[in-house]
């Protein structure tokens, strides 16, 4: 019986252990500042179409700044026009959960919603962007960027072109 209650009692001391997860590393200026010059560096290549390029120097940025959910959805709007499908699945999901925390952190900004509900459009979770739309609606009603994003505009998005080419 003793042994049994020396092992059960290492076994909690190793799951407790093992249960606290640690915060992620703060993310300081100096890593926010590189992660902006990678990400125009980003853009010019873009601009002279080297899009290989432009998809490593974003990688880097949201290695640097995993919390920018813009970084996270323009590298996964070039890895979608490379159709790279699973690769885009999960920067738009990187740029889902950026886009949550952000909304989190600060509950009186609604953007960062909006973009989750665009990002969560984009990922084919229409259950979970309609969830998230009715929820900002009842939050901000008064904001003009959720009065604008009617359930009408909602769907106009949806069956944009441009959207659609992008969508998983």
């Amino acid at each position: 019986m003793p042994r049994l209650l020396a092992t059960l009692a290492v076994l909690l001391a190793l799951g407790a252990s093992g249960c606290s997860k640690k915060p992620p590393p703060e993310i300081t200026s100096l890593q926010r500042k590189e992660a902006a010059t990678l990400v125009s560096e980003a853009q010019f290549a873009l601009a002279l179409r080297d899009n290989a390029r432009a998809e490593e120097l974003l990688a880097k940025a949201v290695a640097l700044c995993p919390d920018n959910g813009t970084y996270w959805l323009d590298l996964g709007v070039l890895r979608r026009r490379a159709d790279r499908r699973d690769e885009a699945r999960q920067a738009f999901a990187g740029a889902a959960r950026a886009y949550a925390a952000a909304y989190q952190a600060d509950p009186k900004d609604p953007q960062p919603r909006l973009q989750q509900i665009y990002v969560e459009s984009l990922l084919g979770n229409a259950k979970a962007a309609q969830k998230l739309l009715k929820q900002v609606r009842a939050d901000h009603p008064d904001h003009p960027a959720v009065k604008n994003l009617t359930p009408e505009n909602y769907d106009k998005m949806l069956a944009d072109p441009g959207f659609k080419a992008l969508a998983l």
